[in-house]
């Protein structure tokens, strides 16, 4: 039977964690909330190689899908079918300094075409809109702004204890995550102000910098997903200094484990804008007055958690993937 949907779901070298939660959250729930629809999976191999150039459109040919979905911006420069693409972000055209040399002419001779062919262009966030049509010439019109979600575990588990007060920062540590910043601004509390600042991933010697007298900087490696809600609920305030954020699920996992979230303005979504407290990116020294409300008035600081946790509750993948399916439908009735 001819396939309604081809979904790609390949799980690849260049798959962030974000785009692997959301590909696996498609493949799991869209059979569920969408039985209506005739799904196919298909895609093998890596990025930019030829099982994906080549190998791809082969299969689609061969497949013949009304309508195929590429959840990351990896696609084959030629598709023979209609085509939906997901693109969470365009952090490495925004910040060229940051990325390979390799990925700007990348997205403008191969990602660029492909999206503005496409029936639609999923996103998560509305600033991404204008950023599409600035760097790749993709019609506004065209593009769906579809937020991400997350599965808060029900009931949460225990927080972490440990003997002082400390920050947390969840996610990898490229140079547009800004943490720097972050670190300048808690090793600059006061002496009176005893809180540590963890952060996930491998020691980053470049980080280590001053150290602040009455607290340490701890490197928690990798984690699983339990110990990442964990230490979520432990912490005085979840940090994200960003310089621009697809959506930024770790925020949303902080909102749902009832932690206040302090952020870069640009790297927050606008679901979640009314709810984090905000700074301007790489601006030091307003985090630090953040940091400093966050950790000597913590009562005061978190007094609106309980309100975000409830705005924030429906922002779950299920939504997400119903969100996905509506669009689908929509597509193939118009064609």
């Amino acid at each position: 039977m001819r396939p309604d949907v081809a979904l790609d779901v390949r799980e690849t070298s260049h798959t962030s964690a974000g785009m692997l939660a959301y590909v696996r959250a498609l493949r799991r729930l869209l059979p569920r909330v969408a039985p209506d629809l005739a799904l196919a999976e298909f895609g093998s191999g890596d990025n930019f190689d030829v099982a994906e150039q080549l190998g791809m459109p082969v299969a689609l040919a061969r497949l013949r899908p009304r309508l195929v979905h590429f959840p990351t911006p990896f696609v084959p420069r030629i598709v023979p079918a209609p085509h939906v693409v997901t693109v969470h972000d365009v952090i490495d055209l925004e910040f060229p300094q940051y990325a390979k040399r390799k990925v700007g002419p990348y997205f403008r001779q191969v990602v660029g075409p492909v999206l503005r062919s496409a029936r639609a262009v999923i996103t998560d966030d509305d600033a991404t809109v204008e950023l599409l049509e600035r760097y790749l010439r993709v019609d506004p019109a065209r593009v769906r702004v579809i937020p991400l979600g997350v599965d808060a575990p029900d009931p949460l588990p225990e927080p972490v204890v440990r003997p002082r007060p400390y920050l947390f920062y969840a996610g990898n540590h490229r140079p547009h995550k800004d943490l720097a910043t972050l670190v300048a601004a808690w090793a600059s509390l006061p002496d009176r102000d005893a809180v540590d600042l963890i952060l996930t991933g491998s020691e980053e010697p470049s980080l280590r910098g001053p150290r602040h007298a009455q607290g340490e900087l701890i490197f928690a490696g990798e984690r699983s997903t339990d110990d990442i809600w964990r230490l979520h609920r432990g912490a005085v305030a979840y940090v994200h200094p960003a310089l621009r954020e697809g959506f930024g699920l770790p925020m949303l996992e902080a909102l749902r484990a009832g932690t206040p979230v302090i952020a870069a303005d640009a790297a927050t979504p606008s679901v979640l804008k009314p709810h984090v407290h905000q700074f301007p990116a790489h601006d030091a020294v307003a985090l630090r007055a953040l940091l400093l409300r966050a950790v000597e008035q913590p009562a005061a600081f978190a007094s609106g958690i309980e309100a975000a946790r409830e705005a924030t509750a429906h922002l779950t993948w299920e939504r997400m993937a119903r969100a996905t399916a509506d669009l689908y439908r929509e597509l193939l009735g118009s064609t």
